[in-house]
């Protein structure tokens, strides 16, 4: 995995292990959604910035738990996910 439950712990500033199984899920959630987005598999030697999508993705999901709202707009992204992602996008032409 490109973000470890602890990493994901952390940025949550979750000090217990209560949610473990629901932050596996979220961030296995999010790998597979930026794999999709970047249009390969997250390589194991992960870049930064598709590190940080997968950990703000995951984090949004666990704290967002229905589609999150932002003016009266649904959000399923939070803003600035696909930035990062944005550069390591394999483009078909």
């Amino acid at each position: 995995m490109s973000v470890t439950v602890p990493e994901l712990r952390a940025q949550l500033n979750l000090e217990h292990e209560l949610d473990d199984s629901l932050l596996t899920q979220k961030i296995e959630a999010a790998s597979a959604y930026c794999a999709s987005y970047i249009g390969k598999p997250i390589p194991d030697r992960c870049p930064a910035a598709i590190k940080q999508g997968v950990m703000m993705l995951a984090a949004f999901w666990f704290d967002i738990r229905s589609a999150g709202t932002t003016g009266g707009n649904p959000v399923m992204v939070p803003m600035g996910c696909h930035d990062l992602l944005q550069a390591h996008r394999a483009w078909a032409v």
